[in-house]
């Protein structure tokens, strides 16, 4: 027998050994390959004013990386993002955005785009001696007519904002005229609708909503009423976290070529957001 001819043991081994590169070597191959998905947690008036179905698309291609929404408040986003479940958010409430950033959760915020929220209800003189003159006095006049109020009453950045003014009105928000409904912008707008009642909310969901609402603007154009979204990373160093993809998705949406095209989106002829990348 020759020397160099394997036995019947050794040839069972190089069976083996074959066999199982078959099967580990691909999971090997995609180990040393980078993570192309990012995951971002993103607010339901980007979601549902159609602006994130326009610009993934350019989004994805530029970039190389799919990237999958998560629709919810920003609230919601902000412990998703604390928790390290998702890789990167898109949110509008700064004062909790700066506070995630202190708590070393996210890193890297960049201001994106604005647009701004109005106050729509189902009449437009909701003062009968027409004295609403500011932004304070609509929520009075909607109290003292003993109107609905319908609040998304979900931590979002718009519920976020409207609890804001309440607190400047000297309000307290509750009672049988105040329903808190827990949903997103567009189902609360519906909700709001079919009560007859008013809401706060912003104006790219409204645009995007409004040839099916019976409802009205009641009140816009106040500089309180701006209503600023900026993107955060989530802190890589806390959290496992596909940072070159989140940083990825970040840069594009402050470059040229993402501010053009978030400028560029209609809705029925109107613009509603306007990028102001820093």
């Amino acid at each position: 027998m020759s020397l160099n001819r394997p036995t019947r043991k050794r040839r069972h081994l190089l069976w083996v050994v074959v066999l199982l590169s078959q099967y580990l070597l691909p999971y090997f191959a995609a180990a040393d390959e980078p993570d192309k998905t990012v995951l971002l947690a993103t607010t339901t008036s980007t979601d549902n004013s159609g602006l994130l179905d326009y610009i993934l698309p350019y989004m994805q291609a530029d970039t190389g990386y799919t990237v999958r929404i998560i629709s919810t408040g920003t609230g919601k986003a902000l412990k998703m993002g604390a928790a390290g479940d998702v890789d990167i958010i898109l949110v509008h409430a700064k004062s909790s955005e700066l506070a995630f950033i202190a708590a070393g959760h996210g890193v890297a915020r960049r201001p994106i785009m604005f647009n701004d929220f109005i106050v729509v209800g189902p009449d437009d003189a909701l003062c009968p001696d027409g004295s609403a003159l500011s932004l304070d006095e609509v929520f009075q006049c909607i109290v003292s007519q003993a109107g609905i109020f319908v609040s998304r009453g979900d931590d979002s950045g718009t519920h976020k904002k409207e609890l804001e003014i309440w607190r400047s009105t000297g309000i307290e928000p509750g009672g049988a005229g105040y329903r808190e409904v827990g949903q997103g912008m567009g189902k609360t707008l519906q909700i709001a609708d079919q009560l007859g009642a008013y809401t706060l909310t912003d104006r790219g969901t409204w645009i995007f909503s409004r040839d099916r609402l019976a409802m009205k603007i009641i009140y816009q154009r106040d500089q309180r009423l701006r209503n600023q979204y900026s993107v955060i990373l989530v802190n890589p160093a806390r959290h496992k976290t596909n940072y070159p993809g989140a940083k990825a998705v970040s840069d594009w949406l402050v470059s040229r070529r993402g501010q053009a095209l978030i400028d560029s989106y209609r809705i029925k002829g109107q613009q509603p957001f306007y990028a102001n990348a820093e």
